[in-house]
């Protein structure tokens, strides 16, 4: 029998995600090989992901490799993963969701609210951008992009602290270098953060039933709900959206947030219900927001969306 390929990207979490799921399949009984690719995304290093095209760039030449047989899983962090998968493809498995907190990292003053005014703080996310500023409308945000290692190196150099999620640094091995775990009260996760995803083409049912070995049942009801509301919002590109579901028994509970990038206006919906109803518990809290107010904020932000900071 041979080998079932896994397409990732080259980046160090990447591989170690890759390889974890892996090595999950092996203890199955199959070999696995990686095929490593580098996306756009990972090219383009010099612009924000909402000017060049958001977070599907990281997943097309991945994508590409799935559908022309090249492989036959990948292995994306859900949060990467845009809610609209091209024709011929689908989610085979969400695994147990990791930590899904942003975590800080500030070897200086180790806390969000000690960060004194005026502290320069990295971050590629429009989510963080928004509900920092709401919190801190004193500290200045910095657009940084690339892997975890070059984010932190900025530390040496020209930020005060960096905001990576909690789960990524912990795959790494690089938990120590986390000062603080930031509460969802505080900062409210990015859609699907914590969670791997496994992709894989419609018609391998072989694949399939292999990989469905994976899925966590809680996770993946929480994230259906989370992708839900963000399709409902989205336009195409990145957008200052955080969402974070929970399922407690036959329950699940939802949380989302919209917010201006300056942080003047954050509006957030809170929806509960059964978890087999976990997509219209997403689009009913995408409704509650848009009726407040967050279909203006998002499309002010398309209008100005070609002037974001680098």
């Amino acid at each position: 029998m041979k080998p079932l390929v896994i397409a990732t990207r080259r980046s160090p979490l990447a591989l170690w995600q890759a390889e974890f799921v892996g090595r999950a399949l092996e203890s199955f009984g199959r070999k696995v090989e990686l095929l490593p690719l580098v996306t756009q995304g990972d090219r383009i290093l010099d612009a924000p992901l909402s000017r060049v095209g958001g977070k599907g760039l990281f997943v097309k030449e991945i994508e590409e490799a799935l559908l022309d047989g090249r492989a036959d899983l990948a292995v994306h962090s859900l949060k990467d993963v845009p809610t609209h998968l091209p024709a011929g493809l689908v989610l085979g498995a969400v695994l147990e969701r990791e930590d899904p907190r942003d975590a800080l990292c500030a070897p200086a003053h180790r806390t969000l609210d000690a960060l004194p005014p005026g502290a320069r703080v990295g971050t590629s996310s429009l989510r963080r951008r928004a509900q920092l500023l709401a919190r801190r409308p004193d500290l200045e945000v910095v657009e940084i992009r690339g892997n975890v290692g070059t984010r932190l190196a900025r530390l040496e150099r020209d930020v005060d602290a960096v905001i990576l999620a909690a789960a990524g640094l912990r795959r790494l091995g690089l938990e120590d270098r986390i000062t603080e775990r930031l509460a969802t009260d505080v900062l409210l996760p990015a859609v699907g953060q914590g969670a791997l995803a496994v992709e894989i083409r419609a018609d391998d049912e072989e694949t399939a039933a292999l990989v469905r070995r994976l899925d966590h049942p809680d996770t993946r009801d929480a994230v259906r709900a989370e992708r839900a509301l963000l399709a409902r919002l989205e336009g195409g590109c990145q957008i200052p959206v955080a969402a974070h579901a929970e399922v407690a028994g036959e329950r699940l509970r939802l949380r989302a947030r919209v917010g201006r990038l300056d942080g003047s206006e954050l509006l957030e919906a809170r929806i509960e219900g059964p978890r087999a109803e976990a997509e219209s518990i997403g689009i009913r809290a995408a409704e509650d927001l848009l009726a407040r107010g967050a279909g203006r904020i998002l499309a002010e932000l398309e209008g100005v969306r070609v002037g974001l900071p680098h």
